[in-house]
């Protein structure tokens, strides 16, 4: 459709996910752009253009999280197996609740609550899988009319069984290796080969007789750590896990490397002297 032709543009703003029969809602506007005002929930934007002779293809626009973290004390979830009960604490008592839960986009489910009472029981939930979970208040609660009231007030992640880590951290380099030390760096574990909340990094490491030392115990946050007290000229493997609540994963292959036999200052002399004899 050629732009000088365009009399408009519908926006049909749709929710996911959306239990409701023809509960789109449709926007027509002259200008190319839109302000809309939704809840935390997805929500799927499809724009078209129109002129006299009819509607163009929809594009389609899913709108982004509008937060990636929590907002915490407003929903408590407590796991109980494959089912979980999900309790919340409204500021007000509004008409009704809207749940939203799933693994993502793609696979979530929709609940309104009609019951004073801020509580709701999922079931049939996948151990080892992160859910995410949000409540919405609104005091217009007929099903082709709430989503333009919806205001949410709490959302959180959590896993209805915990697993262990399925693989270790990925790249795990050695740098700056000297007589006595070695600094281990890794990228994080990625967050489906999680299975459970990420707790943090063993750094394990054995030398050359197969004697096995834990280093450190370190934050999921931490991609790095500095060995010290090493043996000089010696050939050590290094392992990394993560660990969850449930306990710790799969380690990375064991990565070697050898300390030097000089320190700095020590091999900066040993090649004078040996440059004056």
């Amino acid at each position: 459709m050629q732009s000088e032709n365009i009399l408009g543009y519908y926006i049909d703003v749709e929710r996911i996910p959306n239990n409701c029969k023809d509960s789109r809602n449709r926007i027509i506007l002259k200008d190319r752009n839109v302000l809309l005002n939704l809840s935390m929930a997805y929500h799927r934007v499809n724009i078209s253009a129109y002129n006299n002779e009819g509607e163009s293809p929809q594009t389609i626009y899913i709108v982004p999280d509008s937060s990636a973290t929590d907002l915490p004390g407003q929903i408590n979830v407590k796991p109980q197996g494959t089912d979980a009960v999900v309790t919340w604490t409204p500021e007000y008592r509004p008409k009704c609740f809207v749940v939203d839960w799933g693994t993502g986009k793609e696979d979530m489910r929709m609940k309104i609550v009609t019951t004073p009472a801020g509580n709701f029981t999922l079931d049939n939930l996948q151990p080892h899988k992160l859910y995410k979970i949000m409540v919405h208040a609104s005091d217009v609660c007929q099903c082709e009319n709430f989503t333009r009231h919806e205001k949410t007030f709490g959302v959180t992640h959590f896993y209805p069984v915990e697993g262990v880590p399925r693989a270790g951290p990925t790249n795990v380099t050695i740098l700056n290796i000297t007589k006595h030390s070695a600094l281990v760096k890794w990228t994080e574990i990625a967050a489906e080969d999680c299975l459970g909340f990420l707790q943090g990094y063993r750094i394990s490491y054995t030398d050359s007789s197969g004697k096995k030392w834990l280093a450190a115990s370190v934050n999921s946050s931490t991609t790095s750590y500095r060995l010290t007290g090493l043996k000089e000229k010696t050939i050590y493997r290094v392992q990394i896990s993560g660990f969850t609540n449930a306990g710790e994963g799969l380690p990375t292959l064991s990565q070697p490397f050898s300390t030097l036999k000089y320190g700095t200052v020590e091999a900066l002399c040993y090649c004078v002297a040996h440059h004056q004899s």
